[in-house]
């Protein structure tokens, strides 16, 4: 098994759901999160007055999935997050040893 994380643009979690669903994705998890990366953050006018944003806003989506399914996954979120722009996130892939359905106690891929 498979976990897949991205850190993306807010924006982009509608298209990436959808085309999570479209691949037979049963389930994911969003949370905020915000950071920095190349870009720094950028500096802002608001009302005359100059100030500096550090941490940019985004979100973050973990999807457990098979290793059969997980390279279709990811190319999936990668086609949906990009702008093309600086900005855009990263995903990591990470093995993962076991999953429990706490519900029903099923474990491994039966538990996705």
């Amino acid at each position: 098994m498979k976990l897949i994380t991205a850190i993306v643009r807010p924006e982009k979690l509608d298209a990436i759901r959808e085309q999570l669903e479209s691949e037979g994705v049963q389930g994911l998890t969003v949370s905020g999160a915000s950071g920095y990366g190349r870009q720094r953050g950028y500096v802002q006018v608001y009302r005359g007055a100059e100030y500096s944003v550090d941490l940019i806003p985004k979100i973050r989506i973990e999807v457990l999935s098979t290793d059969e399914q997980a390279e279709e996954i990811l190319e999936s979120m990668i086609t949906a997050a990009s702008t093309g722009s600086q900005g855009d996130g990263k995903i990591w892939v990470v093995e993962v040893q076991d999953a429990v359905r706490v519900r029903t106690g099923e474990r491994g891929a039966s538990a996705i």
